[in-house]
């Protein structure tokens, strides 16, 4: 059985970005986990490098806060760019409850560098700064449970860097965030209970699937890409029922297209 392999391409213009509030067709945001990939992007400045040493990104949903350590940790902010073949860089990823993110900050270590003319400085950064620079957000995204979500934090280079009146370089990052939902779910429950059915989510030559639930018959398909699918019922004890197919179920990113009830036994 193949599975999708979930990667959305953000090329979206800088203009152009928003924040992203998910909606349920069905069921509220709350309960559950929410995967969330941060990346970052560079508004461009008049260096030759930037050089970040991220340590990593604290997420707040209500008054707990979420720490996912940075999977890339050094980088040149200005190789990655909105409209070029290397639009922004994975930093971190994890999973966290899902319902409201209420603060993001990037936390970053000592060892940041920026190169000038071709002449590499240290960028420091005003001291207290270990509870990381807050992430500017217009609206804040509600995470669903099951939807995967890219979060792009957008560092303004020219904004970012001081120069002092010394000749040397001060970073204060000024970072602004933008949530989208790069993928949707299915879900539903099938009966009878005895058939401890399969479920199948087939898009193309691609297919996500999952088993129902053997107490409550309930099942949820998540990483979906966005598009129509049909449905695939398999019981595994036959139980004098049939394979059914459901087709032209349509998932859009960042919502759960509920199909209801399936009865097997209909």
């Amino acid at each position: 059985m193949k599975t999708n392999n979930i990667y959305l391409a953000l090329g979206i213009a800088i203009s152009g970005l928003f924040a992203f509030t998910a909606c349920d067709k069905n069921d509220g945001a709350g309960g559950g986990t929410t995967k969330v990939e941060v990346r970052m992007t560079d508004a461009p400045g008049n260096f030759d490098e930037i050089n970040l040493h991220v340590k990593e990104i604290m997420l707040k949903s209500g008054e707990q806060s979420y720490t996912f350590a940075a999977e890339a940790n050094w980088f040149n902010i200005l190789d990655y760019r909105i409209g070029t073949n290397n639009p922004d860089i994975l930093v971190a990823s994890g999973e966290m409850p899902s319902g409201d993110i209420t603060e993001i900050r990037l936390v970053l270590d000592d060892g940041n560098t920026i190169v000038v003319n071709g002449v590499e400085h240290a960028l420091t950064t005003p001291s207290g700064q270990s509870s990381g620079w807050k992430v500017k957000l217009t609206e804040n995204p509600v995470l669903v449970p099951g939807v995967t979500y890219t979060l792009l934090l957008d560092f303004d280079a020219a904004k970012s860097i001081v120069q002092t009146g010394n000749g040397k370089y001060m970073l204060k990052p000024v970072v602004r965030g933008v949530t989208a939902a790069t993928s949707g779910l299915i879900s539903g429950s099938v009966l009878p209970l005895e058939s401890y059915p399969e479920i199948l989510a087939i898009r193309g030559v691609d297919t996500i699937g999952t088993v129902a639930d053997p107490l409550t018959g309930t099942f949820t398909i998540g990483g979906l890409e966005e598009g129509t699918y049909s449905l695939k019922i398999i019981p595994v004890d036959t139980l004098n029922v049939s394979d059914s197919t459901i087709t032209n179920v349509s998932v859009s990113l960042g919502q759960n297209t509920n199909v209801g009830v399936i009865d097997l036994g209909n």
